[in-house]
């Protein structure tokens, strides 16, 4: 049985993701200086994938 051509494969070009995850956004709006540690973790802002 062969696999689907969409399940991708080893030596694929990855898509440009345009969602960072929870954890990816936390530590940007660290590094901006935008992030207070008592600030809830739920409804962050938006933030551009930086690539």
């Amino acid at each position: 049985m062969s696999q689907h051509p969409s399940f991708g494969g080893k030596g694929k070009i990855k898509p440009k993701r345009n969602v960072l995850k929870r954890y990816e956004r936390v530590r940007y709006l660290q590094e901006k200086g935008k992030w207070d540690e008592e600030q809830s973790i739920l409804g962050l802002p938006k933030t551009l994938v930086k690539e």
